[in-house]
Parts: structure tokens; sequence; C-alpha cells
């Protein structure tokens, strides 16, 4: 059983939802059909695939339930956390009761079946040391950092040994420097840490990558995996 992530699909089935990607580039043309072939190419039924947010452009739960079909529809089984865009989201029984092959995340984590990895996440916010960054930003990266603690708790109350956490936002400033987030994952003793939110080549180096304090960090948004899943475990 693999474990595989990849953010920002940005899915928009719904007639009423007019967000054509392609005025970001090439790449997004058509892109819910190229992740769809890589997808089915790569994940099999007992994979679990990671959506760390900006899943869908619909603005209601009903807007984006023809979106959440389509990703029903790929194989494995899909984790999924909330991005800036995900206006949607709602009370998380109720999503939780809308597939059973989809969970969506928020406070508490999931034990990968058939493996050691538990996965975490919340959906982060910038960080401090961002231009602009101000006391409605700090409320809002308090309050992440909150449920990002709630999901890293249940994950050590359950024993884990190996922790993936998924979070939308980078969890460094574009300077790259340690934040409370980093400070916390790795006093977690988290593995991985996957995130998505930057587009476009120029905007790929403003999120950290490689190893800091023992936690790895992938950058996992769609246009940076050219649409491909990327395997973790």
């Amino acid at each position: 059983m693999s474990i595989y992530a990849i953010g920002d699909l940005h899915l928009s089935f719904d007639e009423r939802i007019q967000k054509p990607m392609d005025i970001f580039g090439d790449l997004w043309t058509d892109h819910s059909a190229r992740v769809s072939e890589n997808w089915r190419g790569t994940v099999r039924d007992g994979d679990t695939v990671l959506i760390p947010g900006d899943v869908s452009w619909g603005l209601r739960l009903d807007e984006a339930l023809a979106d959440f079909r389509w990703i029903h529809g790929l194989p494995g089984r899909k984790v999924i956390t909330k991005g800036n865009h995900d206006l949607w989201w709602t009370s998380i029984n109720k999503m939780n009761q809308m597939f059973d092959d989809i969970l969506f995340l928020q406070n508490h984590c999931y034990a990968v079946p058939g493996t050691e990895t538990v996965i975490c996440g919340t959906r982060g916010w910038i960080c401090p040391g961002t231009e602009g960054f101000d006391e409605h930003d700090q409320k809002i990266y308090d309050r992440e950092l909150i449920r990002l603690e709630f999901s890293l708790e249940e994950a050590r109350a359950m024993g884990a040994r190996d922790i993936i956490a998924a979070l939308h936002y980078p969890p460094t400033n574009d300077k790259l420097q340690p934040s409370d987030f980093t400070e916390m994952l790795s006093r977690y003793r988290v593995s991985t840490c996957v995130y998505g939110h930057l587009h476009g080549k120029e905007n790929f180096g403003r999120g950290l990558k490689g190893t800091m304090n023992g936690v790895e960090y992938r950058l996992v948004s769609l246009d940076y995996l050219k649409c491909m899943p990327e395997k973790l475990r």
C-alpha cells in the first residue's frame, strides 16, 4: 500500500462554476484530464492519496459535489485537508458521510490502514515575516497552530511511529525562516510535511524544500508536480 500526495486540484465540474485555469499557463489546460490519466496510471485501489487543499472552486457544498464525484471515481482512498479557496467546507461530520473513500480531515488524524503511517494536518496560514502580516493574520495563524496540535496530539496518543503532516500554506514565510509550524512539526517528530498553495515557477522557490530539524518538507501543488501524484511512502 502506497501513499501519494497532490494538492490544488482547483476543480470546477459544476456548470454553475466558471473558473478556467488555463489563464495560469498551458499546464492548466484540461488539467483535470491530465491528473486523471496520471492518477489512474499510478494509484491503486489500496493506496491513499493526500490532497492538501484547494480542491474545488465551488462556493457551497452542492456546487462542489460534482468535483467530489470525480475524485470518488479515481482509485484509492483520498484524505482531504482544507485550502484557502475551499469556501464550500462545512461540517466535518456531514462531509464525511458523503463518500466511503473520501475523508475530510480537521482537528483529528487518520491512521493509514496496513501501514505505520498517521496523517495529520490543517490549512495553515501565512507566517510572521511575510510582507503585510498583521494582527488579523496573527489570530488566524494562532488558530491554525491549535488545529494542527489537536491533530498531532491525537497521533501521539495513538503511538504513531510515522507521521505525515499536511498543510495547505507553506510552513514558513517566503524567506524560509523557521516558524511556530516548523517548531511544532519537529517537536512532534513529524517525518514529512507536504504543502501546496504555491503556483508558477516564480513562486516555487518561496516554499521550504528538503530537511529542517529532522522534518522533510515537500511542495506538492499540482503545477509543481506537473499533474502527477507524488509518492511519499
